[in-house]
């Protein structure tokens, strides 16, 4: 690779899916203030609300994703109408 040509802040970082719980390290500039110890090293923690671990399309399974509480919120509001 040519020498100085990643910005200052590419560093490795977690990302963390949490809906499955799936970690795994890569690099990005992404700004985060979450850190997570990982075997005595502290890294910058990027959470997920999906990932290839828990996305339908690459699970083969549907499974119904909410961390936010939309469903929730949606059901209670209009109940199930058939």
């Amino acid at each position: 690779m040519k020498p100085k040509i990643h910005p200052d802040n590419y560093r490795v970082v977690v990302f963390k899916d949490m809906s499955d719980g799936t970690q795994f390290f890569s690099r990005s500039t992404a700004p985060t203030k979450d850190t997570i110890d990982i075997d005595g090293v502290s890294y910058p923690l990027i959470k997920l609300e999906i990932s290839n671990t828990s996305h339908p399309f690459y699970t083969g399974k549907a499974k119904l994703v909410d961390t936010a509480g939309r469903v929730d919120k949606f059901l209670s509001r209009y109940g199930k109408r058939h």
